[in-house]
């Protein structure tokens, strides 16, 4: 497993959750919501802050596929702005990496409600809980795998078992 601080990412139209691991990368846990600017950068802004703050090695954007594994327009939405990021850290070395994170937001809901919180009132804190499922399960699978999940955002072609 490969050390260091990472950071996932949840992009929604309106928000974009985000959560952090350990220096160990062993537990993702939640950090903050960030509102999507979708008229500037205030966004990715605010997600280099928090990659700065945390030390972060690695940050885990989540791509919303269908379950057929197939893309949609939340899926070109998300990598639009996974590829916006990545591009905003090419000078400080921090990769961004793509992985399915199908159902994430249903695993998310699922483990609010049996907390007993309601969705109506936890719209921030979904968007949280649905970045750390991503972020959990890009380290599992790396420490079950021993290499990185998913591709770079950089990557011309996809990795095999990534539909475009």
């Amino acid at each position: 497993m490969r050390p260091g601080t990472r950071l996932g990412v949840d992009v929604g139209k309106a928000r974009v959750g985000v959560a952090r691991s350990d220096p160990h990368a062993m537990l993702a846990t939640p950090v903050e919501t960030v509102a999507r600017d979708a008229s500037g950068s205030a966004d990715i802004a605010r997600i280099l802050e928090i990659a700065d703050e945390a030390g972060a090695v690695e940050i885990v954007v989540g791509l919303p596929l269908n379950l057929r594994g197939e893309y949609t327009p939340s899926t070109e939405d998300a990598e639009a702005f996974g590829d916006r990021l990545a591009a905003a850290l090419r000078d400080l070395g921090v990769p961004v990496r793509f992985v399915d994170e199908r159902l994430s937001t249903v695993s998310a809901q699922g483990q609010l409600r049996q907390a007993g919180r309601k969705t109506k009132q936890s719209r921030a804190v979904i968007d949280q809980a649905a970045a750390v499922v991503i972020l959990q399960h890009a380290i599992d699978t790396e420490r079950s795998r021993g290499n990185a999940p998913g591709r770079l955002a950089e990557a011309g072609a996809p990795e095999i078992g990534d539909e475009r």
